[in-house]
């Protein structure tokens, strides 16, 4: 199939590069010169693994092209995916002015049946708004053509989005035109060859699960980090607490890992969204309010554990960080919580030398010039001359650390660790002192 892709980001260049995987001639649009650019010379502008071997494989086969030419990317494709950013207004809702426009260009262009597709998260209603914008560009030019629109959600995870694309775990198609529900089972049929987990549905159904999804996965976060804070006043250990409620098979063990709080790009915009969605329509989401609140306590814990160990003037202190992206996989830095605990050690007098294997340069852009805060090469030199050691992502390097380089380094051998990767009792026998997230110190 010919399909375009409006937007180049991580959602619109993930789904651009597998749909061609399988075969579609895929024309990614994006109105910015410099990230076409850098795409059409084989570069991507984010960290995902195994997304360029995919772009470059299917560019040099020219089935994924790239372009900032808006009349060539509607007249392309039959299927136009629209997956633009959709960032929180100040009051939490979804900014859909992107999305809108991308409709609006669509409608202002098109000259045979479009099938219009909503992969950007997106409130419910969304689709309606889509429709009237292509419908009014359509009045504007006295034309009247076919077309349908779409929700068709993505359940990428970062760090694993390709894997994501290619099994998906269930594809969710809302729509209301049957024409436009075969051409998205036949889209999809390669990546579900082996079993049909393509969910049709109606369109606001289809928008309301992907907002319900995230929200439910955080609600599982905020939960085991609330958790945490008990086991510690009472004297349980939360893994063990997480082992036991996780091995029923009604729960499950999926995102029951307390830690020092969620962040990037969705769950935090997804939560706060569908809060507000529901707030219009009337109804107060006390349960998700609460998730939101206590994410951002949880946030605040290895600080808390920091100054209660050494004192709210931290002067004269320095602290190794490892791990600055939001989680694993990826070099995303939004709403990542070491970002929160920089700030605060920092305004409290603290040195902080950070590294990451991946988000340097993200950091970099994301914190530029914070007072007290630089970059080791390696994480072993970042434990020189700090007081203590911090842990805030759990790359797979950080699982198995030289010990005795942290014992013998730090001029304390202190841990603290947001995403408990070690036992304390191990710690104890190593002579380190440990300090974990609803766990015993050690």
């Amino acid at each position: 199939m010919k399909i375009t892709v409006v937007g180049t980001g991580y959602v619109g260049l993930v789904t651009g590069a597998c749909l061609a995987e399988m075969g579609n001639h895929v024309l990614c649009l994006d109105l910015d010169a410099r990230k076409i650019e850098m795409l059409n010379a084989g570069g991507i502008p984010i960290h995902e693994p195994g997304l360029e071997e995919v772009v470059q494989r299917n560019a040099a086969a020219k089935r994924l092209e790239f372009t900032t030419d808006v009349d060539r990317a509607v007249a392309h494709g039959t299927l136009q995916f629209i997956a633009v950013g959709t960032p929180p207004d100040e009051d939490g809702s979804a900014d859909l002015q992107y999305v809108v426009a991308a409709a609006r260009a669509i409608g202002e262009r098109m000259t045979d049946y479009k099938v219009v597709i909503d992969k950007s998260t997106v409130p419910v209603g969304t689709s309606d708004k889509v429709r009237a914008a292509i419908d009014a560009a359509l009045a504007a030019r006295g034309v009247t053509l076919e077309f349908a629109v779409v929700s068709n959600p993505e359940f990428l995870k970062e760090g694993a989005a390709v894997a994501d694309f290619m099994r998906p775990d269930r594809v969710v198609i809302g729509a209301d035109d049957e024409r436009a529900i075969l051409l998205m089972r036949s889209l999809y049929a390669p990546y579900v060859r082996n079993r049909d987990r393509v969910l049709v549905m109606d369109l606001k159904s289809a928008e309301f699960t992907k907002y319900a999804a995230n929200s439910m996965l955080a609600t599982r976060i905020s939960f085991m980090n609330e958790l945490s804070r008990v086991a510690e006043a009472v004297g349980a250990d939360i893994e063990l607490v997480r082992q036991g409620i996780g091995s029923d098979p009604r729960i499950g063990t999926q995102f029951l890992y307390a830690g020092c709080g969620y962040g990037g790009s969705c769950f935090p915009k997804d939560v706060k969204a569908l809060i507000r969605s529901a707030s219009e329509a009337g109804q107060e989401l006390e349960l998700l309010s609460a998730v939101e609140s206590v994410n951002e306590r949880q946030k605040q814990v290895l600080g808390d554990k920091i100054i209660a160990r050494f004192g709210a003037d931290l002067s004269g202190r320095r602290f190794a960080l490892w791990g600055l992206a939001f989680k694993p996989g990826t070099d995303d830095m939004r709403e990542a919580p070491s970002r929160v605990l920089i700030e605060r050690l920092t305004a409290a007098g603290a040195e902080v030398t950070a590294y990451d294997p991946v988000a340097m340069a993200e950091a970099r852009r994301a914190m530029p010039g914070q007072a007290g805060l630089r970059y080791a090469d390696s994480a072993v030199a970042a434990l020189e001359g700090a007081d203590a050691l911090v842990i805030v992502t759990e790359w797979k390097e950080f699982r198995s650390p030289d010990f005795d380089a942290i014992r013998s380094t730090l001029r304390t051998p202190l841990v603290f660790d947001g995403r408990n990767l070690f036992e304390p009792a191990l710690m104890k026998q190593l002579g380190i002192e440990y300090h974990a997230i609803g766990r015993p110190s050690a």
